[in-house]
């Protein structure tokens, strides 16, 4: 039994299919479409530009082909592992085998006045980006609040599409919690270069209007007119179900490198499992590539792959014209080196701490570390593996390669 019908949750499923598992499988869920991944929600599909056809994990004929049974108005309500039954939503108790926790997030709403008025929206569903989607007319203003990932995709799509956009932020720069300092300046630049309205340092307070919304309040007094706004506040784990049982829980569902939580049969994958890396210690991570490749090793575990989880993490941003990728994991690090040039825009960003690369980015260079052996994020990839020290100068120079590296280290 998989809890949670998404991009985690049915990844599960098919490599479990794929390995030859032939026991019966059911996929939980809420959601109205087939399980598929996010990420056009807050570009392509917010434009228009694309469906999300090209986006499911599978059609959905495969659930049914396939012996899946796809439920998609079955949310767990919770668990009870010593039963080893889930109760959904609707009070229907249901017995399972072994159990995989993939039951995601939802985005965080924050406690300010007038969230609630019409026209603020929230993004996580396909409802949600249809909601902004119909609220984005040319000519028309937004508010955007926070710029990660989030909030610097939908206001890049929301430009695209014609709207003004205002966003507000508590840092210095997008992105800059992450991706650090001088990678948020150029990200600012590029953000400011189309149009977008940045107020670093500050939050909004207060919605505003009568009947739906027409103002933002900062919290340094500034009123923003607006017809609409996207608060991308961070997330908040669904760890409802799980709560109050034996199953560990700290910033998400414990699980060791083999995706396990401490107790027998559960498994979790996804933005809801912290798991214990092998290389990075204990990490949750948020994003696509994780949720499918973590459900392809909960898939291979329950079938007795005794191989940890070991992925070396990316993921990519695409903003405007602009594409970032990320290879690897770092929340502090002593040197930031460049290749490259950060006012041109075109570099790679490497995060060093004691010595050793840890995480690298690329700004409109690198290549795609997960479909190209030989791009220079794939060799990062590699360099960070391998966890040896790497000559800071021979980081910069343009005339190393980073593939011959892997040869030296």
């Amino acid at each position: 039994m998989i809890a949670g019908a998404g991009l985690a949750g049915a990844s599960v499923a098919v490599t479990l299919r794929e390995a030859g598992y032939s026991g019966p499988i059911a996929l939980l869920g809420d959601e109205v479409t087939p399980p598929f991944g996010r990420p056009p929600l807050s570009k392509t599909y917010l434009t228009g530009a694309e469906g999300l056809g090209g986006w499911y994990v599978r059609p959905a004929e495969w659930y049914d082909r396939n012996g899946v049974e796809l439920r998609c108005d079955a949310a767990v309500s919770r668990v009870d592992p010593d039963a080893r039954t889930v109760i959904l939503g609707s009070g229907e108790t249901i017995r399972y085998g072994r159990l995989v926790l993939c039951t995601g997030a939802r985005p965080r709403k924050p406690q300010i006045p007038g969230m609630d008025l019409p026209g603020v929206h929230l993004l996580r569903t396909v409802a949600d980006c249809d909601a902004i989607k119909s609220a984005a007319r040319p000519t028309s203003r937004a508010v955007v609040v926070g710029m990660g990932f989030i909030g610097s995709e939908v206001a890049a799509s929301l430009r695209r599409l014609g709207v003004a956009v205002t966003a507000v932020l508590t840092g210095a720069t997008p992105l800059e919690a992450v991706l650090g300092g001088e990678v948020g300046v150029a990200m600012a630049s590029i953000h400011r270069e189309h149009g977008v309205e940045l107020i670093p340092g500050d939050q909004v307070v207060g919605f505003e209007g009568s009947a739906s919304l027409e103002r933002a309040v900062t919290k340094a007094g500034l009123v923003i007119e607006c017809d609409f706004a996207v608060v991308g506040a961070g997330i908040e784990l669904n760890l409802a179900p799980m709560t109050g049982t034996a199953i560990a829980l700290d910033n998400g569902v414990l699980v060791d490198a083999h995706c396990r939580t401490n107790v027998d049969g559960i498994y979790a994958a996804g933005d809801v499992a912290n798991h214990l890396h092998p290389l990075f210690g204990r990490v949750r991570v948020e994003h696509y590539n994780n949720a499918e490749k973590m459900g392809g090793a909960v898939a291979r575990s329950i079938l007795g792959n005794e191989a940890p989880y070991g992925y070396v993490h990316s993921f990519w941003s695409d903003q405007y014209e602009h594409k970032l990728e990320y290879v690897g994991h770092a929340t502090e690090w002593h040197r930031f080196v460049v290749r490259g040039s950060v006012e041109a825009r075109t570099f790679v960003g490497f995060y060093v701490r004691d010595g050793v690369l840890r995480a690298a980015v690329g700004l409109n260079r690198g290549g795609d570390p997960e479909l190209d052996e030989q791009s220079e994020l794939h060799a990062c990839q590699e360099l960070i593996a391998r966890q040896t020290a790497v000559p800071i100068k021979a980081l910069e120079d343009e005339s190393v390669d980073l593939l011959g590296l892997l040869t030296t280290t």
